[in-house]
């Protein structure tokens, strides 16, 4: 079970004309700022990352907004791991349990996964917070992470499991949230 103290949320590289391009983009992004919220509410770390930015252009507007304490880490490997700032970032934090959301699912958030879960992290992928151009890569991205170790799981699913109970002092805020 995932626990607040001990995750963070890992954004891979959501921008641009690309971010347009991604199989079922409205409930990814949807997905996407629930999970950023959700993060801000319960006070989950988040590490936000853009792949080459300046040829890919910056990373979605809707994300950006929520995101304006946060400057995002520039990187030119697939996986966030071959970044040696994000590296140090993550170690810094203490935490183990990456819940793992961004573009795309077969490429980069899939390398990031494989790097993360062999360095002995804790990989939860929010399903329906990660896409591809189509479902298929979508699905095999999916499936590689699983096959790896990975722990595959949904917005809601994680946000929930967060909180563990209706007491949490922040269930209403996230209640609402996944609405």
């Amino acid at each position: 079970m995932i626990k607040i103290e001990n995750s963070l949320l890992v954004i891979v590289d959501v921008q641009g004309k690309l971010a347009q391009l991604m199989f079922e983009k409205e409930r990814l992004i949807a997905n996407l700022v629930r999970m950023v919220k959700g993060a801000q509410i319960l006070g989950i770390p988040i590490l936000w990352n853009e792949q080459n930015p300046a040829g890919l252009g910056g990373t979605i507007s809707e994300l950006t907004e929520l995101l304006t304490a946060l400057q995002p880490q520039s990187k030119m490997t697939f996986s966030c791991c071959g970044n040696p700032m994000f590296m140090d970032e993550l170690r810094r934090s203490g935490r183990r349990q990456v819940l793992l959301v961004g573009i795309e699912a077969h490429i980069c958030v899939y390398q990031t996964a494989a790097e993360l879960l062999q360095q002995g992290y804790d990989v939860h992928l929010v399903s329906d917070a990660v896409s591809s151009r189509t479902p298929e890569n979508k699905q095999v991205g999916i499936e590689r992470i699983r096959s790896q170790g990975g722990v595959i799981t949904s917005t809601e699913m994680t946000l929930f499991e967060l909180l563990r109970t209706a007491d949490h002092s922040r269930f209403r805020e996230i209640s609402r949230l996944v609405k």
